[in-house]
């Protein structure tokens, strides 16, 4: 069976080695237009990549005002069955080295202006989401990071801040205590809505700095951010182009079936409008 690999990142992923038949896909959702347009094409192995660069071509877009709900809807009706986000983040822990990667297993959402749910206006639908990420896609993923010779660490919690302000070290410090592996600003609600869709879902966090909490370290500064996240996008690069080689099965994932078991509205009380809303979604 052919997969199709939904990819959330910055700017410069869709330059993938090896990718073939590259067109651009101008997508409308139900929930108005995506961050920019999807660009799809395929790799060696076969495997279809759509990329998203979520903050729109040029980092237009900060993360607080991305149409995350629009973003995973594109991906899904283009035709996706595995989603990764690509994020930059914070590293918490000391361990975690500017350079390594993170597949995080865990997260906490403290994001306070962003719609997290496809289920609104008439529909109520309630997915579980105690295990956030796909175990399967997470393996791969992190099977993929270490074949590029990249130091991976597997799980841990990412804490998800709204931003666009980086945190003060008050903050810092208290996530410390929480146990928290890495911070970042876009996981969420990317891994809820990506649940809802029904897509298997894992992050690939590229550690840029630590954040303000370390003593011994600059405060976070946006230079250091990006001279660092230049250096991880063509290990990112890399590591996608393996996991397209070694995707699993999504019927095996806790994403399948997911919106279909969660809608509590009867039938007969959903309406015109938001059947055609969530059609992409739920067809029937």
């Amino acid at each position: 069976m052919s997969y199709t690999l939904g990819v959330l990142g910055g700017s410069g992923l869709y330059e993938i080695e090896g990718l073939r038949d590259v067109v651009e896909l101008d997508v409308d959702t139900p929930f108005g237009k995506p961050s920019d347009v999807l660009v799809k094409g395929t790799l060696e192995n076969g495997t279809t990549l759509l990329f998203l660069p979520r903050h729109g071509r040029g980092h237009k877009v900060p993360p607080h005002q991305i149409n995350y709900r629009a973003n995973v809807c594109a991906l899904k009706m283009s035709g996706a069955t595995h989603l990764v986000s690509v994020s930059a983040v914070g590293s918490m822990k000391e361990e975690i080295e500017p350079g390594h990667l993170v597949i995080p297993d865990q997260f906490i959402d403290l994001t306070k202006r962003r719609i997290t749910t496809f289920f609104e206006d008439g529909v109520a639908g309630h997915v579980p989401f105690a295990d956030p990420v796909c175990g399967l896609v997470a393996q791969a993923l992190g099977d993929a990071g270490e074949k590029t010779g990249t130091r991976v660490h597997r799980g841990g919690t990412y804490v998800c801040m709204e931003g666009p302000q980086f945190s003060t070290r008050a903050e810092s410090r208290l996530y410390r205590t929480w146990g928290v592996s890495v911070i970042g600003m876009t996981s969420m609600p990317e891994a809820k809505l990506a649940r809802e869709a029904e897509l298997p879902f894992a992050t690939l966090a590229l550690a840029t700095d630590y954040d303000c909490w370390h003593d011994t370290h600059d405060a976070v500064t946006v230079e250091a951010v990006v001279a660092t996240m230049k250096k991880n996008v063509s290990v990112a690069k890399r590591a996608i182009a393996l996991l397209a080689a070694a995707l699993p099965d999504p019927t095996k994932s806790l994403a399948h079936g997911a919106a279909r078991g969660a809608v509590m509205t009867a039938k007969d009380a959903i309406s015109a409008t938001a059947r055609e809303r969530l059609g992409w979604l739920l067809p029937n």
